[in-house]
């Protein structure tokens, strides 16, 4: 991005949640852990940060630099808590978004959260907004996702280029409370990528907490409405160094009105395979 036109841009200042630098490998359980194991290692730090309005910049962004670009997507979808009709009708559509955004040769939507505060203590399937820095996938548990799912194909697919990427898109908007920031990926150092086991019943997988570096640059896109996706790149094997990897968090906007409706928001996984040669 050109610097000159990022320091113009609207800002706010917020508190983003990072890790504190630890000996151990931190570890966080994605189910009800053993008596006496805490849900989740490490402690956390609270820096104030700028975040910078992106929505000037939409279209100078791009998932091969900064890790994150905005788009306008109508869906099909009446009901997004209704899980089949996810997995029916708006994984096709992920996939369409996905491939028409980067070229793709392939791509195969495999997870999905569903996101909402309000009704996450009624539902264990719809998660709170997650508030602290990191990544879903690591230069490990990027190939071995695609070992997990893609069967006897995953060798020769991991021969070629491909990108662990999200779409996040709100269920209603304006997003007013808890939105999501997004690190530009040329800002990260690896110093500041800590891999952590997220453990799950059947498996252990691995993300990136993040810790503080002040050369890092977070962006927002204030207000999103339910037609417009983020597309965030969390792994890209055809890159090198930290730049391949992103960082992303919800937080509190100091800006948010204090009768704001809690955030409503849906994020699909997805396993992005470039033609090879790529």
């Amino acid at each position: 991005m050109d610097g000159t036109t990022v320091t113009d841009l609207d800002s706010i200042v917020a508190p983003l949640n990072f890790l504190v630098p630890m000996a151990e490998k931190p570890v966080a359980y994605n189910y009800e852990p053993p008596p006496g194991t805490p849900v989740r290692t490490g402690k956390s730090i609270e820096y104030r940060v700028t975040i910078r309005d992106a929505r000037p910049l939409i279209n100078q962004l791009s998932l091969d630099k900064e890790g994150f670009v905005l788009l306008h997507h109508q869906t099909a979808v009446t009901n997004f808590y209704d899980e089949e009709q996810i997995r029916r009708v708006y994984y096709p559509e992920c996939e369409r978004v996905m491939q028409q955004a980067t070229g793709a040769a392939r791509v195969v939507a495999f997870d999905h959260i569903v996101r909402n505060a309000a009704m996450s203590a009624k539902d264990r399937m719809i998660k709170i907004p997650a508030k602290r820095v990191h990544n879903d996938y690591t230069a490990w548990s990027a190939p071995q996702r695609v070992r997990d799912l893609m069967g006897d194909e995953a060798e020769e697919l991991l021969k070629h280029r491909f990108a662990i990427n999200n779409l996040w898109r709100p269920i209603r908007g304006p997003v007013l409370e808890s939105p999501l920031t997004l690190c530009d990926a040329q800002s990260l150092s690896e110093e500041n990528l800590i891999a952590s086991d997220l453990r799950y019943p059947d498996r252990t997988g691995e993300t990136y907490a993040i810790t503080y570096n002040p050369n890092q640059h977070y962006f927002y896109f204030p207000e999103m409405q339910a037609d417009e996706v983020v597309l965030i790149r969390c792994y890209d094997s055809g890159l090198q160094g930290a730049h391949r990897f992103s960082a992303h968090t919800g937080f509190d906007d100091p800006t948010s009105p204090p009768d704001a409706p809690p955030r409503e928001s849906l994020e699909v996984r997805m396993l992005v395979f470039f033609p090879p040669g790529a």
